[in-house]
């Protein structure tokens, strides 16, 4: 049995990667000529393009896509040992179903391993050069204003900004309330409050201090300019699901934790990121079985059967974690539930259909 073992081991670990590189290939292919036109227009160096994108492209593509890659793969090779009647051949010797499926499990454990690395450790890191491209060769930074922003930036302390203009990183109609014992204590506002990046301070034009006494007393001071340090930095205006993609597993946690706090709803994009770098590791196991279950029985059309339910189903998964993700921006469902969903819809999926392969 070590012999089978090994050679369903090197088929698989094999066809994996070698799938891996030709449709890496393909992708990059069509990637540089959809994006050729702004690496021009932008002058793009070819070191930046080779080494700052496409080098930190591929970790962030191969996590993205590895159940489809995994799923075809043991599709591919097992329809192949079926058709050869080589799963007739293991069976007929005396191995059960469930000893055969052992380097099958052991190989999807590794690659899901290997996913799960990527995603904590690779990844993140990847993305900060990778974005840092985009930003500066592809997309011009976004001049939009954002509109109504409310933050707790720490216990009683309330900030609301009417607009935010990324263009000069300027809030307008700045307010910050401080609040004891459910009791407004002092409540500043101003016309504007500009970040200084070199102070790591805003800097507040025409502003008024207004502080309540017990006695109801309302003392008020007033100023054209004001420097203030506050829980509240300029990237905090940014954080989108795209800057989320950027932070390590601790860096993550402690942003989900602040706007937790702070009741901002763009923590909604911090959960999907971390509970999708958990999740989608597993689907690897998960699409293995089925695999084996779908793909082990000899048809008489050939693999071509196999293979196109395989892609179909594959993807039928992407597109459900990602439908997944509507019910965190709903709200429906929270994020540790809803991106697990998928993984446990297709587990019993898979359960039937290996009962029914055994049988």
């Amino acid at each position: 049995m070590k012999k089978i073992d090994l050679y369903i081991s090197k088929k698989f670990i094999l066809t994996f990667f070698i799938a891996l590189l030709l449709i890496i290939g393909i992708v990059i292919i069509f990637d540089i000529s959809e994006k050729i036109d702004d690496f021009v227009q932008n002058k793009a160096p070819l070191k930046a393009i080779v080494f700052d994108y496409y080098m930190n492209f591929v970790p962030y593509f191969i996590n993205m896509f590895s159940p489809l890659f995994v799923f075809i793969t043991v599709i591919f090779f097992t329809s192949r040992m079926a058709a050869n009647s080589e799963i007739i051949a293991i069976l007929s010797g005396g191995i059960s179903y469930h000893r055969m499926m052992v380097p099958y499990i052991a190989c999807a454990f590794l690659i899901g391993l290997l996913s799960l690395g990527l995603n904590l450790y690779v990844i993140p890191h990847a993305n900060v050069e990778r974005l840092q491209f985009e930003s500066k060769y592809r997309n011009q930074r976004n001049k939009l204003s954002l509109r109504d922003v409310h933050y707790q930036i720490a216990p009683g302390e309330f900030v609301y900004v009417e607009s935010f203009s990324t263009w000069n990183n300027t809030a307008y109609r700045f307010t910050l309330e401080s609040v004891e014992d459910n009791k407004l204590v002092s409540k500043l506002t101003a016309e504007s409050a500009q970040w200084d990046s070199t102070s790591g301070a805003w800097r507040l034009r025409n502003w008024f201090i207004r502080s309540y006494d017990e006695g109801l007393q309302d003392n008020i001071r007033s100023g054209v300019k004001l420097d203030t340090l506050i829980a509240l930095n300029v990237t905090d205006f940014y954080r989108n699901q795209k800057t989320v993609e950027t932070l390590d597993s601790g860096q993550l946690n402690s942003l989900i934790k602040t706007q937790k706090m702070r009741g901002d709803a763009n923590v909604m994009y911090a959960q999907i990121e971390k509970h999708t770098r958990w999740a989608m590791p597993f689907s690897a196991i998960i699409l293995t079985i089925m695999g084996v279950a779908l793909s082990s029985r000899k048809r008489r059309g050939g693999i071509g059967w196999n293979i196109a339910m395989g892609i179909a189903l594959a993807f039928s998964y992407i597109l459900f974690l990602r439908f997944a993700q509507m019910f965190v921006y709903t709200g429906t469902l929270p994020a540790g539930i809803a991106l697990w969903v998928p993984n446990l819809v297709f587990a019993i999926i898979t359960a039937f259909l290996y009962q029914r392969a055994i049988r």
